[in-house]
């Protein structure tokens, strides 16, 4: 089985748009979404539309959850609060009962997806260092757990980062981020995982960032939110 594993649209289409279609050309069989479609972006809904069209598995992000729930958002800086807020006024009812849908994990063929931890998936708790991903390793049986929420690709053994990954070992890997990148490449990212070859992909790719911004701007949206897609901060 060849997998696509997007995470973390964050609305934004442009980004979704070209993911999906580069992974037209790899010929995957199923595209598993790990969550945070929606939040912080100017097309919320045109993303939900096509990741419930897409992807045979979708679990819950937090951006997801506190756009039903703008009271999840507390926790938020000032500019994620007001972007939730935003998106909260504009969902329409379908997408709304589709987010709501959305379970906090998923498994498939010894794999569990799931957007932010695996020892904690409800509290949202960030895998951002070895230390991290250590601890999460011994709180899954599965032998790979595919997560985002950071917007940082990384992939993570018992001994810490890895390079790539091997069936005799148990690893996190997070895909990165569709939508918004923060590891300093503005490129949209995702994972192909091949379950035959036990092989894993990042695929980067250049997409339409100005466009994506513009609507933000138009949308009045903060405008940090476009300016940060120019540098993946």
């Amino acid at each position: 089985m060849k997998y696509a594993i997007i995470s973390d649209i964050h609305s934004n289409l442009e980004a979704l748009q070209k993911a999906l279609s580069i992974i037209d050309e790899k010929k995957v069989d199923e595209i598993i979404c790990l969550g945070d479609v929606v939040g912080y972006g100017a097309n919320p809904n045109e993303c939900v539309d096509l990741v419930r069209s897409r992807c045979s598995l979708t679990v819950l992000g937090n951006h997801d959850a506190a756009a039903l729930d703008t009271s999840q958002a507390h926790d938020f800086n000032a500019i994620a609060r007001n972007a939730v807020v935003w998106t909260a006024e504009h969902l329409t009812e379908e997408s709304k009962v589709f987010l709501t849908s959305l379970p906090m994990v998923e498994r498939r063929e010894n794999i569990l997806f799931v957007h932010s931890s695996p020892n904690s998936p409800e509290a949202w708790d960030y895998i951002i260092d070895s230390d991290d991903a250590v601890y999460a390793i011994r709180h899954f049986d599965e032998q790979i757990c595919f997560i985002g929420h950071t917007h940082v690709p990384g992939i993570f053994s018992r001994g810490g980062r890895a390079k790539s990954i091997i069936r005799e070992e148990k690893f996190i890997v997070n895909v990165g981020s569709v939508g918004q990148p923060r590891d300093g490449n503005p490129m949209l990212a995702f994972g192909i995982f091949d379950t035959s070859a036990w092989e894993y992909e990042l695929v980067r790719s250049e997409y339409d960032i100005q466009a994506a911004a513009e609507k933000i701007y138009e949308a009045k949206l903060p405008e940090e939110l476009g300016n940060r897609l120019m540098y993946g901060m």
